[in-house]
């Protein structure tokens, strides 16, 4: 198997860059190792930066009239309006977060990469080494299952590593990651609507923590509960619905979830995203919390901002500068990324009575501010 660039990881970031070069004419393949699509919701929030860029893809329309337009958010303690924030100067194009269920994001981009080459996309491959000799990359990987089992390799000019946060190939190009904890975890479902809230996003502030709700399509709400230690392996929708329902009064039907997952937080920054003629995109380059879903945007950004690189250097241009300034300017957004993070989390920690009021107040006097709210909205979704 031969090709201009392999792609490892077929997830949002991996399908954008597939087809974002295919569009330039160069010529991918793209390795996933899972056989199917995994149904749930996960990542869901595309700010307008990221639309930008699957606009150019010409994803973009189809992801805008499928998902919900969330045009502003508010934040909501003791059952009482604190603050609300507007998305409308945010973007003349998109002036919305969009939420839309990370399966669909992926449906839509990889229908597009398989209308741009119907064989780009490889499923159930799962890379097993890398080789680099200064002038090819080659990357091993073992397909099919059990009696099917086999082995093969593919080349390539240069490799994109997006195989996520774990990433396998990271860790085979010998590049560290330094990592952080933090004492933040959330159990998180999707339910049938049951508030009065339409398409806003919510954010509680209660004492015992926050809890964050989105809208999504076809009448679904997320719910997003901080929790003070890791969820239960055994958490089920009944004890989510709880405890939306003792932190906010409303209770979603436990009949109606489709999602039910737990999570704790951690960030992590690879040392480097070139090492040869392998770059590290989304995840793999840098693990930023979903608090504030600024993960899967970040990669999306990754991705635009080397294609041009890569267009370049296939046509055999140099571009070690280039590629130091792209290095440079993906660190820098994804340390003032994990900063979001860091702060969102930190706005919803569990606080005394008298302390949360006052961070309550403040909250409330800075969201009435107009240049304040402005700012703040920009800064949220990533401009």
């Amino acid at each position: 198997m031969e090709t201009d660039v392999l792609i490892a990881g077929g997830g949002p970031v991996g399908l954008y860059l597939a087809a974002a070069l295919l569009q330039e004419g160069v010529s991918v393949k793209v390795l996933e190792q899972r056989q199917s699509r995994n149904r749930h919701t996960r990542a869901i929030g595309i700010h307008p930066p990221a639309l930008k860029a699957l606009a150019g893809v010409k994803v973009a329309a189809d992801m805008v009239q499928e998902g919900v337009h969330i045009r502003a958010g508010m934040a909501v303690s003791g059952g009482k309006t604190v603050g609300t924030m507007a998305f409308d100067d945010v973007s003349t194009e998109f002036p919305f977060v969009l939420a839309l269920p990370q399966f669909r994001t992926e449906e839509l981009l990889e229908n597009r990469v398989r209308a741009l080459d119907p064989g780009a996309v490889v499923r159930g491959a799962q890379v097993t080494g890398v080789t680099d000799d200064g002038g090819r990359v080659t990357v091993a990987f073992d397909s099919g299952s059990g009696a099917g089992r086999c082995s093969g390799s593919a080349g390539a000019a240069l490799l994109a590593v997006a195989d996520g946060a774990r990433s396998g190939l990271r860790d085979a190009l010998g590049i560290p990651a330094s990592g952080r904890t933090y004492p933040d975890h959330y159990l998180m479902g999707d339910f049938d609507e049951c508030t009065h809230y339409g398409e806003k996003a919510v954010l509680f502030l209660e004492p015992e923590g926050i809890v964050e709700s989105f809208p999504l399509p076809g009448g679904v709400r997320r719910w997003v509960v901080r929790l003070d230690r890791p969820a239960p392996p055994g958490a089920v929708a009944d004890d989510l619905a709880d405890l939306v329902r003792g932190r906010t009064g409303f209770l979603p039907n436990a009949a109606t979830n489709t999602m039910l997952s737990g999570f704790s937080v951690r960030s992590a920054l690879a040392g480097r995203t070139v090492a040869g003629r392998a770059v590290l995109l989304g995840d793999a380059a840098h693990e930023i919390s979903p608090i504030g879903g600024q993960g899967m945007n970040l990669g999306w950004l990754d991705a635009a901002e080397v294609v041009p690189v890569i267009c370049a250097a296939l046509a055999g241009q140099p571009v070690g500068r280039q590629l130091r300034e792209f290095e440079k300017r993906r660190r820098q957004a994804a340390v003032m990324a994990r900063r979001q993070a860091e702060v969102n989390m930190m706005l919803g920690r569990p606080l005394p009575a008298p302390l949360l009021s006052v961070r309550t107040a403040a909250i409330g006097a800075a969201a009435a501010v107009p240049a304040v709210n402005r700012w703040v909205a920009r800064r949220f979704t990533m401009h």
